[in-house]
C-alpha cells in the first residue's frame, strides 16, 4: 500500500475544525480509513535521506609528556613506554553533512571540520570517500567539502527559500546524533528569526523543536516539500542532549556560500556602511512610533553605501528588500543574503514618514590598506600584531565601534605586550600623548628612545591608560 505524508492528516483535522466550529475536545476524530492510518513521513525520508551524509574527522595533536617521567627511576619501572616526547595523539570527531550537487559538493558546519587533518564522508549506503575542504566561512559556521564519486551522479537536496518558512511549519531533522547512524526526527518551526543566540557572527537562525543532538551538526532540516530549509547547527541544552530548542542556519545563507564556490570566487558580502541599535519601547515612545520595531541608525560612514543612499543618523530602518528587520543582526543578515551587485530597497521612518532608499550592494573596501605588522624592539608593545582598521577588516572581525584606527590582532605569549595586558580587539589611541591613527603613526611613536611610556587603548566602551617604565 502506498504511503502518503502525514501533513494531509493534519490538514484534514484543521479543515474539520474550521468547517465545524465545535469545542476542541469534540473536534478530535479517529482515522476513518485504512489510508488515514498508514499516513507517514517515510516517502519524504526515502527521498531526502540518501543526500544526508556522516562526516568523520581526525586531527593529530602533539602531546607533551613531563620531563619528570624521563627520570631513570621511572624508566626502570616503565622502560620505553615513556620515551619519545612529544608524542602524537589522534583526536576524532563526527558530524553530519548535506550533498547539494550530484558531483559531490557537500555543506556542513565549520566547527565540524575545524583543524582536522583528515575528513571522511560516509554516504547513507555506507560507502566512504575522502573529502577535500573547498572553503570555510567561520562567520556563519559553514564549510563546503567535495568528494569524487567518479561518473556516478549522487542524490542531492535542492534548497528551499527559507524566507517562506512560517512558525508552525512541519520540518524533519536528519543527521547522525551521537554516532548511532542516520536518524530522523520531526517537529515544527518554533521561530524563524532568532538573533539573540550568539552562535556565529551572523545571528539569524531557524528555531525548531525537532530533536537535535551532538552529531547532528551540519545535517539537514527539510520542509514538507523535501527541500533543504536549513543546516542544523546548535542546541540549547542543560544535559548535553536535546530539550526541544535547536537552531539551524537558514538555506538562504547557505546558498550565498555555495554560490560563491560554484562561481569560483571569494565570498564577499555586501557592506552597509552604517550601524545602529534595536528600537526599544522607550526609543519608540520618544520617536512617536506605534510600537518598538526596526533599527535606529546611530552611525553612518561618510561615502559608504548608506551615506550615498541618503541614510542619516536618527533614521529607523524597518525593512530591507521588503523583509522586516528588528535589530542590527537581522538587518545585516538581510543584506548579506542578497549578494554583491545591483541595489536593494531600504525602508525607513524619518520624522514619522515612511521612505524608500536605494542601497548599493558593494563589498567593504580595503581602505586604508591593513598593513599588518608585528611590533618588535624594546617597547611595551613588542609582540603585538596590529593593523589599520578598514571596513573589510571591521566586517571580518565583526568589530563593534569605530572603523578607523589601529587594532590589535594578536598578542604573543610571554611578550611585553602580554605583560602590559594588551588584548586582541584593543584599539591603540595614543602613545606618549601622540595620537595613533595609522600603523605608521605607531611605528614613529615607538621609535623614540625613552624609558617611560604612557599608552592609551580603547577596549569596548572604555578608555584604558597605562604608564610603564621609570
Amino acid at each position: 500500500m502506498t504511503k502518503t505524508i502525514a501533513p494531509r492528516l493534519l490538514a484534514l483535522t484543521l479543515a474539520t475544525a474550521v468547517l465545524c466550529p465545535v469545542p476542541v475536545a469534540m473536534a478530535q476524530t479517529v482515522p476513518a480509513t485504512r489510508a488515514d492510518i498508514t499516513m507517514s513521513f517515510a516517502p519524504l525520508v526515502k527521498q531526502a535521506g540518501p543526500a544526508v551524509v556522516n562526516i568523520y574527522t581526525k586531527r593529530r595533536v602533539q602531546q607533551r609528556i613531563s620531563p619528570l617521567l624521563q627520570d631513570p627511576l621511572f624508566q626502570r619501572f616503565f622502560g620505553d613506554a615513556l620515551s619519545g616526547i612529544p608524542r602524537e595523539r589522534v583526536e576524532s570527531s563526527l558530524g553530519s553533512g548535506v550533498i547539494l550537487a550530484s558531483d559531490g559538493l557537500i555543506v556542513t558546519n565549520a566547527h565540524v571540520i575545524k583543524d582536522s587533518d583528515e575528513i571522511t564522508v560516509v554516504l547513507a549506503d555506507r560507502r566512504e570517500f575522502a573529502a577535500k575542504l573547498v572553503t570555510t566561512d567561520e562567520q556563519v559556521d559553514l564549510a563546503v567539502l567535495r568528494i569524487d564519486p567518479g561518473k556516478e551522479k549522487l542524490p542531492f537536496l535542492q534548497m528551499h527559500d527559507s524566507d517562506n518558512l512560517e512558525v508552525g511549519d512541519l520540518v524533519l531533522a536528519i543527521g547522525n546524533p551521537f554516532g548511532v547512524g542516520q536518524t530522523v526526527t520531526s517537529g515544527i518551526v518554533s521561530a524563524v528569526a532568532r538573533t539573540a543566540v550568539g552562535i556565529s557572527d551572523y545571528n539569524f537562525f531557524i528555531q525548531t523543536d525537532a530533536a537535535i543532538n551532538p552529531g547532528n551538526s551540519g545535517g539537514a532540516l527539510i520542509g514538507m516539500d523535501g527541500r533543504l530549509v536549513g543546516i542544523n547547527t546548535a542546541i540549547y541544552s542543560r544535559s548535553g542532549g536535546s530539550i526541544g530548542i535547536g537552531f539551524a542556519i537558514p538555506a538562504n545563507m547557505v546558498r550565498t556560500v555555495v554560490d560563491a564556490v560554484r562561481n569560483g570566487g571569494k565570498l564577499i558580502r555586501p557592506w552597509i556602511g552604517a550601524g545602529g541599535q534595536a528600537v526599544t519601547s522607550d526609543i519608540a515612545s520618544s520617536l512617536g512610533l506605534a510600537r518598538p520595531a526596526g533599527v535606529l541608525i546611530n552611525q553612518v560612514r561618510k561615502g559608504g553605501p548608506a551615506d550615498q543612499a541618503g541614510l542619516k543618523v536618527g533614521d529607523v530602518v524597518t525593512a530591507v528588500n521588503g523583509k522586516l528587520v528588528d535589530d542590527p543582526d537581522s538587518m545585516r543578515y538581510r543584506v548579506a543574503t542578497l549578494g554583491v551587485g545591483g541595489t536593494t530597497n531600504v525602508t525607513i521612518l524619518r520624522n514619522g514618514r515612511e521612505q524608500t532608499l536605494p542601497l548599493r550592494l558593494i563589498g567593504p573596501p580595503e581602505d586604508p590598506p591593513r598593513q599588518e605588522t608585528t611590533l618588535a624592539g624594546r617597547t611595551p608593545l613588542s609582540g603585538a600584531k596590529v593593523a589599520n582598521l578598514n571596513p573589510a577588516l571591521v566586517e571580518e572581525l565583526r568589530f563593534d565601534g569605530a572603523d578607523t584606527g589601529v587594532v590589535v590582532l594578536e598578542v604573543g605569549r610571554g611578550s611585553p605586550a602580554a605583560s602590559l595586558g594588551l588584548r586582541p580587539g584593543d584599539v591603540i589611541l595614543s602613545v606618549n600623548n601622540a595620537d595613533i591613527r595609522r600603523v605608521g603613526d605607531l611605528d614613529a611613536a615607538l621609535s623614540s628612545q625613552i624609558r617611560r611610556w604612557t599608552i592609551a587603548v580603547r577596549r569596548g566602551d572604555q578608555t584604558l591608560t597605562t604608564t610603564v617604565g621609570g
